[in-house]
């Protein structure tokens, strides 16, 4: 199995059909297969040898799509990289990831020099914008144009496919080793599930396309034939129009997205009648959201995925059919069709249903391991079973229930309180827009639950009224008991709530970030 598998059975089978969608730019499946193995000539006349690492630094577009497609064909490995770093942590995932060559659009076509500055070993910049190319990078057009095309490498099995560095929410990011089919194996799980849209696919890419999410719908869709409808970044308006204009059947988009898409204005101009299945993931959704987004979207059935990178990165499917019950809405789903899953405590030994533990999962789609970083792997993939570092529980069902990172557990007065499940109960209240709990230091209870608020526009809440209204629907010792309003929440480049921003605050100074 292999990434560029799917392209070559469109060219084989629909020829004509429209492979791309991209502002006025609309390119047919043969167009791109051309172009994809001329870009790959170009990289190789550039120096891109067997397993080399090929970076890039863009918005979406259909150049990123090509992209995927033209490294694994020039034998390459892929390294999407993170639209929200500094030039500092840029730099670092380069010289980490030992990658020469970047491609980078308008957007960041200004970070270069910086970039360069910090890594000397980058040698080859090509510019993937459609302004004027600055100076001392290659012109993208040009070289699609101008270099010879050469036979597709056909990169894939166990081979690299590509490095995914992670958030870096916790120290310097890691670079996770995916092989062709560690991605293949999650796309076709994906797919085998039946919860995509049937018939012809029409995929919006609206969530970033350097992110591993995006990338396991892309290769779904890529492998199904599909056309990939692409906006350079989630904007509400764009992504509304896009769907009408395009008639898209289906998206990807974490939840931020799904709140700021359901709560605009405008959306009843927009004609979303298309949009078959909506699938989300990367964060908890409130179920309060949720149920929102579905009378929004009635046309869509939903579904949610758990995972992450190292997964490659679906783990657990909530189906279209689970989101009808509402007592399933807080789960994360069951085991994917080619994943399984399960609770261990710190023993690694498997724990009875109900008991919260460790979210460990084993399958063809579990990462090579972490870039350069032998005792973080054995670590992490200790038994087989890669280690998630997400706390847990599985219902005698089969359902997953994630409660929280394990690290980001609260514990006050002995109690432990899972901040999710805090954050549920407080998105309920009506004048809450968006929130995150944390745990802070307290002289009398270790640590207290606080609550980061953005209230609804027009709205106005107390920390007190927020807190007897979380005490009506959990354990009053859960109930945050001091809270403060923010006009936004510092998130990731993938929509995540950047908590260690959040309690820097408090911990600034302290030996320890628990108590």
């Amino acid at each position: 199995m292999y990434l560029t598998q799917g392209l070559h059975r469109a060219v084989q089978q629909t020829p004509d059909a429209i492979a791309t969608i991209y502002r006025d730019r609309h390119r047919t499946f043969t167009e791109i297969a051309g172009r994809v193995a001329r870009l790959a000539g170009a990289l190789r006349d550039h120096g891109v040898r067997d397993g080399d690492r090929v970076a890039m630094l863009s918005l979406n577009s259909d150049r990123y799509h090509e992209y995927l497609l033209a490294v694994p064909w020039a034998n390459g490995v892929i390294n999407p990289v993170n639209v929200r770093w500094s030039p500092a942590e840029i730099a670092y995932s380069l010289r980490d990831s030992g990658s020469r060559t970047l491609l980078v659009d308008d957007t960041f076509a200004d970070t270069v020099p910086a970039v360069r500055a910090e890594c000397p070993e980058l040698t080859t910049v090509i510019h993937a914008g459609d302004g004027g190319t600055p100076e001392g990078m290659l012109p993208y057009e040009d070289l699609v144009t101008g270099s010879e095309p050469i036979e597709d490498a056909r990169r894939g099995g166990n081979e690299l496919a590509g490095l995914f560095y992670t958030g870096g929410t916790t120290g310097h990011p890691k670079g996770v080793m995916l092989s062709h089919s560690n991605l293949m194996v999650s796309a076709f799980g994906l797919a085998a599930s039946g919860y995509l849209s049937a018939g012809e696919v029409r995929l919006l890419h609206a969530a970033p396309m350097f992110h591993l999410a995006d990338l396991a719908f892309w290769n779904a869709a890529t492998a199904r034939g599909g056309t990939h409808v692409i906006v350079p970044a989630f904007k509400p308006v764009e992504v509304m129009e896009a769907i009408a204009e395009h008639e898209v059947t289906e998206t990807l988009l974490v939840p931020v997205m799904i709140q700021i898409l359901i709560d605009h204005p405008d959306i009843a101009e927009h004609d979303l009648s298309s949009l078959r299945a909506v699938m989300y993931g990367a964060s908890p959704i409130p179920q309060a959201v949720l149920e929102r987004a579905m009378k929004a979207l009635p046309n869509a059935s939903f579904t949610q995925a758990y995972g992450m990178t190292e997964l490659s990165p679906v783990a657990t499917l909530l189906s279209p059919d689970d989101h009808k019950v509402t007592e399933l809405l807080r789960a994360a789903g069951r085991a994917a069709p080619h994943s399984e899953v399960r609770i261990v405590d710190t023993n690694d030994e498997e724990v009875p249903h109900g008991t919260v533990g460790e979210i460990v999962v084993r399958g063809g789609h579990v990462m090579q391991g972490y870039w350069n970083r032998p005792e973080e792997t054995a670590a992490a993939l200790r038994g087989g079973w890669m280690h998630t570092g997400d706390g847990g529980y599985l219902d005698d069902a089969g359902y997953l229930y994630v409660v929280d990172r394990i690290k980001d557990m609260i514990v006050t007065g002995g109690e432990n309180v899972y901040s999710a499940e805090v954050e549920n109960a407080l998105a309920t209240h009506p004048a809450v827009a968006a929130c995150a709990v944390i745990g802070v230091p307290d002289p009398d209870w270790g640590e207290r639950v606080h609550a980061v608020v953005v209230r609804q526009p027009g709205h106005e809440v107390t920390a007190g009224e927020l807190r007897e209204h979380v005490k009506t629907l959990i354990a009053g010792y859960k109930a945050p008991r001091t809270a403060e309003f923010v006009d936004a929440l510092p998130v990731s480049g993938t929509g995540k709530i950047l908590k260690r921003e959040l309690r820097k605050r408090y911990w600034t100074g302290a030996d320890r970030q628990v108590q």
